[in-house]
């Protein structure tokens, strides 16, 4: 009765780490407010994360079984969030040297996670893939709360990072546009890729 932490690392890094809904929202704030502003952003998001992970551990899916049609319905409610973000990303300028609006805070990043189809997907798959039947469900929840607290820890500020440094090359130039229509572009895709398929969160 465990979890294979170390396969499951793997399959955790390649679903944190690659595009996604989150990733992409990361990246656009980090290419509008700049690295350190956007930080207590990435703190929500990060966190959020653990919104969904313990009461999965706990028994939500075994609801989700019960009532099927709330939680399809919670999945669309979820892709409009995330495709909404995307047209606000669309239509964000970087404005260098002008004066910012206030970047998105904690508790904005705090709700990114839940509303994400993608976190959903690979949580579960990652109980059903890793976890051995009868680990306790403390155990089970707590070792991939912990491995998946870490890698976000790590890889989440990298795609910030990605968005702030990719914006001080093309903030105010002409290809400023067409980046921001293309994390709004990725962002969709990404979301449509895990309801009609499946991928990273």
């Amino acid at each position: 009765m465990s979890v294979a932490i170390v396969s499951f690392l793997v399959f955790g890094t390649s679903q944190v780490g690659t595009p996604g809904p989150a990733n992409m929202v990361l990246m656009a704030t980090g290419a509008r407010f700049g690295f350190w502003a956007a930080l207590p952003f990435v703190a929500g998001v990060v966190l959020g994360k653990q919104l969904i992970i313990w009461p999965i551990g706990f028994g939500l899916m075994e609801l989700a079984s019960a009532a099927p049609g709330i939680f399809s319905a919670l999945k669309w409610m979820s892709a409009a969030y995330i495709c909404w973000l995307a047209w606000k990303v669309a239509n964000m300028r970087l404005a260098v040297g002008a004066v910012r609006a206030d970047p998105p805070g904690f508790l904005a990043g705090l709700i990114v996670h839940p509303l994400n189809p993608k976190a959903w997907a690979m949580i579960v798959a990652g109980f059903a893939n890793f976890v051995t039947p009868g680990t306790p469900a403390l155990q089970a929840t707590a070792v991939i709360a912990i491995c998946l607290l870490a890698l976000q820890i790590i890889l989440h500020p990298i795609w910030t990072l990605a968005g702030d440094r990719i914006a001080q090359t093309v903030a105010g130039s002409s290809a400023e546009k067409y980046l921001m229509w293309t994390l709004a572009a990725l962002t969709v895709l990404s979301v449509f890729f895990v309801l009609f398929g499946g991928g990273s969160a």
